[in-house]
């Protein structure tokens, strides 16, 4: 069985600024709307499925910056 890669989400949303933040978010199909909410929020107070999403997606830290 294949162990799922995650992405260590919540060290990047640390350290990243709002448009790194809103290129991870597009990569997971946030509506544009939502983007400019959900890019000033602490990590933890991101919806749970989708920092699902974020972590298990697949999604690359070089994508990102």
């Amino acid at each position: 069985m294949t162990k799922i890669g995650t992405f260590d989400a919540a060290e990047f949303w640390k350290n990243a600024y709002a448009h790194q933040r809103g290129k991870l978010l597009k990569k997971v199909n946030v509506p544009e709307d939502q983007i400019l909410i959900l890019a000033n929020k602490k990590y933890l107070e991101l919806p749970a499925p989708l920092r699902y999403d974020i972590e298990t997606g697949g999604i690359q830290k070089k994508d990102l910056v």
